[in-house]
């Protein structure tokens, strides 16, 4: 593709020949058929239920259908609070879905723990245990927001590499696919966090 010269692109394509790459027509497909895995936690899952509604209409930017099974879904949307006995059956499902498989932590609460951080029972956040692609921050952040994030997801999808040291993680035959599952110990979730995924920046105090 970097041997063709753009004047040239441009013409065949006014005479309705496309040149592309495998690549590019790979991440076209897959950005444009987005399947979202359907629940939510809490109240970000009534915005979540609004984007996909009629006035915003996910469905125009491929997130046409929301699958009840996460062997049909490659986005899970954590939409809400997460409390620790949640965890556990968030994480179960991500490792029932298919790679390649994205996530996206909508509201305060799935990325801090939000208004309920200081709570017993809710996570501090769900990158504690599964990788998070893209961050929506609000409380709750509106259906905009979501279809913001959605478009962002596509052109990290876009600009995943096929080949080549720098190709899309789930292409690495060493990256993991599932992660362990939270148990319920004693006093917590055991183990606190998946340090494979998790690692918060060291502060140092002066």
């Amino acid at each position: 593709m970097s041997e063709i010269d753009e004047k040239l692109r441009t013409e065949l394509q006014r005479q309705g020949v496309w040149v592309t790459s495998m690549q590019e027509l790979y991440n076209w497909g897959r950005k444009n058929s987005i399947w979202p895995l359907q629940f939510g936690l809490a109240c970000c899952a009534i915005e979540m239920i609004a984007t996909a509604a009629s006035r915003y209409d996910i469905a125009r930017f491929g997130g046409e259908v929301f699958r009840p099974s996460p062997r049909q879904a490659d986005l899970m949307i954590v939409a809400g609070t997460v409390t620790k006995k949640m965890a556990p059956q968030i994480v179960r499902l991500y490792n029932q879905m298919a790679d390649p498989k994205y996530v996206i932590a909508m509201g305060a609460c799935a990325i801090s723990g939000g208004p309920f951080k200081q709570g017993y029972n809710v996570l501090k956040g769900i990158d504690r245990y599964i990788p998070v692609d893209v961050y929506i921050p609000g409380c709750p952040p509106r259906p905009e927001a979501l279809l913001h994030a959605f478009m962002e997801l596509q052109r990290k999808i876009d600009e995943q590499k096929l080949t080549g040291a720098n190709k899309a993680e789930h292409l690495k035959t060493d990256q993991p696919s599932e992660f362990p599952v939270p148990k319920f110990g004693e006093h917590d979730l055991e183990p606190a966090a998946n340090c494979a995924v998790f690692q918060p920046p060291v502060i140092e105090r002066t």
